[in-house]
């Protein structure tokens, strides 16, 4: 007999890594661009709006809002069996363990609301995304704040969650190099809220 919640939680990991995670890391080179200046920024955007809608709407249905659904459906009912116990056992791992179900219930309410706003809202009513626009957006210092958080959050949310697929993946089976990855992971996770900080920081330049 097959044992159903083994392969839904594989397939959540491999969902939120390799679909969500690839999103992720391309957003951040993107929007990483301004540090370069607004025009590398504005070519960056330019050259995604390039790609015709025929195929551009079918690879975000197929390859980011089916993912992130499943991922976020499957996530939720992980996140209400487990037992949180950072409060009890200061541990860094119970720490850990806590965030990652934290920052995805953030998640889920921010990219609803990013997803909603700029790509149906903004883009899909036949604005430009542009430096300037988002420039103006976020001259509303609680939606820059806002957006920082949730950049920190899906950062800590991936990097954290590399660790977890490569102990349910049996990559890591020992103890002491899944303390190596974490370790790797969290140095990782320190260098994209720096360039995420420092992207975020021009748009009010």
């Amino acid at each position: 007999m097959y044992n159903v919640t083994f392969y839904l939680r594989r397939l959540h990991s491999l969902a939120g890594l390799v679909c969500l995670g690839g999103f992720l890391l391309e957003h951040i080179l993107t929007n990483a661009r301004v540090l370069i200046g607004p025009e590398s920024f504005n070519a960056a955007v330019d050259l995604l709006a390039s790609i015709p809608p025929q195929i551009m709407i079918p690879l975000e249905l197929g390859l980011v809002c089916a993912p992130f659904m499943f991922h976020a459906l499957y996530g939720v009912y992980i996140a209400w069996q487990a037992k949180n116990n950072a409060h009890h056992y200061k541990f860094i791992n119970n720490i850990q363990f806590w965030l990652q179900r934290m920052t995805a219930w953030y998640l889920l309410v921010f990219l609803a609301w990013h997803v909603f706003y700029l790509r149906i809202l903004v883009k899909g009513g036949g604005a430009h995304i542009s430096f300037q626009l988002l420039q103006s957006y976020f001259a509303n210092p609680l939606w820059w704040a806002l957006y920082l958080v949730g950049m920190w959050a899906a950062v800590f949310h991936f990097c954290n969650g590399i660790t977890t697929f490569c102990m349910t993946w049996g990559i890591a089976k020992g103890p002491r190099i899944q303390k190596t990855i974490n370790a790797a992971m969290m140095a990782l996770c320190a260098f994209l809220c720096l360039v995420s900080l420092a992207f975020m920081v021009v748009y009010l330049m």
